[in-house]
């Protein structure tokens, strides 16, 4: 069962990164899209307060699993985590890290822009 809940997580926790980094791209998942990536960013700053800048549940409870398999020394990091077990690259952490928070601004500002700011493309 464990199992089985690790393949989940690893799953639904890719699909939403790539949600929150590319649906603003569909008009009908812009304001969706905008909804799980200002989610996302309050759970990082909000949450963060309390458990550490950067937290999401989703990653406390995959590595709760992955605990329970006998896996050992996982990275702060879900998406160095995961760049590492899907791509086999062993990237610098602190280049992960801002490179992620780098794109989920970039994400969240262009949401805003193509879900709120209208206007003529020049």
């Amino acid at each position: 069962m464990l199992q089985l809940a690790d393949i989940f997580f690893t799953v639904f926790h890719t699909l939403l990164i790539l949600f929150n980094l590319f649906a603003w791209l569909w008009k009908p998942l812009r304001k969706w899209h905008f909804a799980t990536i200002s989610l996302t960013l309050a759970s990082w700053v909000v949450l963060g307060i309390w458990y550490g800048w950067g937290y999401c549940p989703l990653t406390d409870w995959h590595w709760d699993i992955l605990r329970e398999l006998g896996k050992k020394d996982l990275p702060n990091s879900y998406i160095t985590f995961i760049i590492k077990r899907l791509l086999g690259l062993d990237l610098d952490p602190n280049l992960v890290d801002i490179m992620t928070l780098s794109l989920a601004i970039l994400a969240f500002l262009i949401s805003i822009k193509v879900n709120f700011i209208k206007g003529k493309a020049p």
